[in-house]
């Protein structure tokens, strides 16, 4: 029961939350990033520290001269080593345990990663968490600000309603064209996600000595192969049984030299939550990649610009909508899709109207351009108060 109510501990990673709590300010796969991984990887990291799940995670036997609770200790914070050239004899005949047979002359393959596990798990949690962090801090609550009343679908009155709509509006007009460096933060946190979790995989691989980048694929070709010939992958890089070599002195001060089995029983729960990790990070890795992609593509192609507040405006004329995009750079962009994350159908269709009013009667560049950086508009509301901690600078 302790380990669910440690588990229950990380659930808020993953709960849903009501828009009128919290802003929404980036999308479901940056969501997958610091919510969904994290409390994967926490999760995963208070399974294996669970000793009650598989009792001691290390049982080493001997010939009883070193008591138990000795060797035990020795081989978990030094090192179990197996024998790779006895991994595919005849288990009974020929070796005890896959990789475990007559080492003299044989190259060893030593394990001591069993120490670290959840060490890393908890680091790479935090690791997944540090773009979000380093976005929310950059946003400062400007979305939160702006759409403050508004938020969801709460039912508001329409007195109020229109006057949070026009100050909305008031200080997108006069603040246009000054958002780039919100959305280069944004961007760059995005590309930051497909960093992570790219730098992630590797770290996973060097982690357990280069046998994480195939051990997916090796472990779908095993449950395809023969029952008779196949071998079992998981085993070769998580052993169950593994061997430890003690030395001491004996009665006449000679060294005596010790081999014990040792029983890795957290490698059951190791083999499990690495398999699952390799699915979820080639999943993650190649929906990231693809959402920097899409992201670039709306950065160079406005005609996206133009898809996407179409399928939140469905009112509004490809004409008009096409006009307000040659107005906006894409910080501006970006500013209006989280508004339209955050605010009902009818508030954001109702204040995307007025804003393709006012923009459109205004003079439109002949060759627009949604990269430049001057502003191409004057201020037409006069200077009101800024959202988001006073960092607006009017126009």
């Amino acid at each position: 029961m302790a380990v669910f109510g440690m588990v229950s501990a990380v659930s808020g990673f993953i709960k849903i939350r009501y828009l009128l709590d919290k802003a929404i300010i980036d999308n479901m796969v940056f969501r997958c990033h610091y919510r969904i991984t994290t409390a994967i990887l926490f999760t995963c990291c208070i399974i294996v520290t669970a000793n009650n799940l598989i009792g001691d995670p290390i049982s080493c036997i001997n010939d009883g001269s070193i008591p138990m609770h000795v060797i035990n200790t020795f081989c978990w914070i030094t090192y179990t080593f197996t024998i790779p050239g006895q991994q595919h004899r005849q288990i009974g005949t020929d070796v005890a345990a896959p990789g475990l047979g007559n080492d003299y002359g044989q190259e060893k393959r030593y394990h001591s990663y069993y120490q670290w596990v959840p060490f890393v798990l908890f680091m790479q949690g935090l690791m997944f968490y540090v773009p979000h962090w380093v976005w929310k801090n950059m946003e400062d609550g400007k979305i939160r600000m702006i759409t403050d009343g508004l938020r969801g679908m709460v039912s508001v009155p329409d007195d109020y309603r229109r006057d949070r709509q026009d100050r909305i509006l008031k200080y997108f007009v006069n603040s246009l064209n000054t958002h780039n460096g919100y959305s280069f933060a944004y961007f760059f946190c995005e590309l930051l996600n497909f960093i992570n979790v790219i730098v992630n995989i590797f770290m996973v691989d060097k982690f357990l000595g280069g046998a994480f980048m195939s051990y997916g694929t090796d472990v779908v070709k095993f449950s395809n192969m023969d029952q008779d010939k196949r071998y079992d992958p998981m085993i070769e890089i998580f052993p169950r049984l593994t061997k430890c070599t003690f030395h001491k002195f004996g009665p006449s001060g000679s060294i005596q030299k010790h081999d014990t089995l040792c029983v890795l029983a957290l490698n059951i729960l190791n083999e499990k939550i690495y398999i699952f990790l390799w699915f979820w990070f080639i999943i993650l890795a190649t929906i990231s990649g693809v959402a920097v992609l899409y992201s670039l593509v709306v950065i160079m192609m406005p005609t996206t610009r133009e898809t996407i507040i179409k399928r939140s405006y469905r009112s509004g004329q490809r004409k008009e909508i096409a006009g307000l995009v040659r107005r906006l750079e894409i910080g501006d962009f970006l500013i209006l899709h989280f508004l339209s994350q955050n605010l009902s159908t009818r508030s954001y269709s109702d204040m995307l109207q007025q804003l393709c009013s006012l923009l459109g009667a205004s003079r439109t560049p002949s060759a627009p351009s949604t990269l430049e950086m001057n502003p191409i508009s004057h201020p037409i509301y006069p200077p009101v108060e800024s959202f988001g901690g006073g960092k607006e600078t009017e126009t």
